[in-house]
């Protein structure tokens, strides 16, 4: 029965409707203060200026500035007199690939800056992060992470005479933020949550659930930090792609189990990635050919060493490490997107991984007492129809998420 869902769901899953990635809609602002007003650059992916049918090409002027007018009049500084006014036109700015660019000035006549705003796509995308930088006149600068539940940030009055030293430093975002930021980060990146359900369906006692969420744990804070100070710089297109493969891999092992532990799973995996790395050699794809190769070997080995070991736990703690190292690469998506200055980046790595820890041990609370119990003989018929469909749902869009990420628009 477990086979043969999975067969069906995991050829279906080709054809299933759009599962985003756990890549968040972004954009980020820099201010400089001086005692008029500000000057202000932001910087967005043309990805997300779709969602409001305002992606322009370089030879569309028009639409361009209609981008850069939309973008600014959704980013305020204000006064406690009220918004500081635009002066001049929005201008575009020359960006990386894939980016759009935009520079104007506001002036706040009559009074302090005192807050930034934003509501950046908030109204289609209430997910969407706006990174925030200011620049102070007297050469202080920090950060903020703006969003849809906290949309502002309060700046510190600098022509405060009672403010005292403490009052001088400009207050960023906090450890406690980016501890919340990475928890949203986990309960929101459907893949990353998958492959960790996935750990589960095939881990049978609370140790080995120990062993593979220590093993995850490790390998991603490693990779996590690496990618983030800069040591790494991992293709993103190949990373997402085998975060998807992942998913599917671990769930085809469930099923594996569940259905006799025959041959067709283990050639099916191995064979198609094998045909994917032929396509690849005709330069199909965002995925090198031996990538492609290399998981098709990987997933033939795996297989194999787990039919003729009688300790298959440690076995899938090398597994979850394995595959820890490269879901670290796609948490440091968000960290590495702020470009946050070498002085930030410890306490927000530290917060950040703290977050995706607490986020990610409350799933695992939370979800293996409720397959326990389905996996029990009470649970009866039920309890394993719901398995099998687990299972089978798993792999479906684990080789979904695969095969849109390696050969969709890199």
């Amino acid at each position: 029965m477990a086979l043969t869902a999975a067969a069906v769901l995991c050829s279906g899953g080709l054809a299933a409707p759009g599962a985003s990635a756990h890549t968040r809609s972004i954009s980020h602002s820099s201010w400089r203060l001086d005692d008029e007003g500000a000057r202000v650059k932001l910087r967005i992916p043309r990805l997300e200026l779709t969602r409001v049918a305002l992606d322009a090409p370089p030879e569309d002027p028009a639409l361009s500035a209609l981008a850069g007018r939309y973008l600014a009049d959704r980013l305020a500084l204000r006064t406690e007199q009220g918004r500081c006014a635009r002066t001049g036109p929005v201008e575009p700015r020359k960006a990386d690939e894939g980016w759009a660019a935009f520079a104007w000035r506001v002036d706040c006549p009559g009074g302090r800056p005192d807050a930034i705003e934003t509501a950046i796509l908030l109204d289609v995308a209430p997910s969407h992060l706006h990174f925030a930088r200011l620049a102070r006149p007297d050469g202080k600068i920090t950060e903020r992470v703006l969003t849809d539940a906290e949309p502002a940030w309060a700046l510190p009055r600098m022509d405060d005479p009672n403010r005292g030293e403490a009052a001088s430093v400009p207050v960023g975002t906090s450890i406690a933020s980016y501890v919340l930021l990475g928890i949203d980060h986990i309960v929101t990146g459907w893949d990353h949550l998958a492959f960790v359900l996935a750990l589960l369906l095939i881990s049978r006692s609370l140790g080995e659930v120990a062993r593979v969420v220590t093993g995850f744990t490790i390998a991603h804070s490693v990779t996590l930090a690496l990618a983030v100070l800069g040591f790494v710089h991992p293709r993103v297109a190949a990373v997402e792609a085998v975060i998807g493969f992942s998913v599917a891999l671990v769930a085809a092992e469930s099923a594996w189990n569940r259905g006799g532990r025959g041959g067709a799973i283990p050639a099916a995996a191995a064979g198609g990635l094998a045909l994917c790395g032929a396509a690849a050699l005709a330069d199909v794809g965002n995925v090198p050919t031996a990538t492609l190769l290399g998981l098709a070997v990987f997933s033939g080995c795996y297989f194999g060493l787990l039919e003729h070991t009688d300790r298959p736990e440690r076995i899938r703690g090398a597994l979850a490490f394995a595959f820890g190292l490269v879901h670290g690469f796609g948490f440091a998506g968000i960290l590495g997107d702020m470009d946050l200055p070498t002085h930030r980046l410890v306490p927000a790595l530290l917060g950040f991984n703290l977050g995706v820890e607490v986020g990610q041990l409350a799933v695992v609370a939370v979800t293996w007492p409720l397959l326990r119990l389905l996996a029990r003989p009470a649970g009866g018929r039920w309890g394993e129809l719901l398995i099998d469909r687990l299972t089978a749902a798993l792999c479906g869009v684990g080789v979904f998420w695969f095969i849109t990420r390696a050969f969709g628009a890199g």
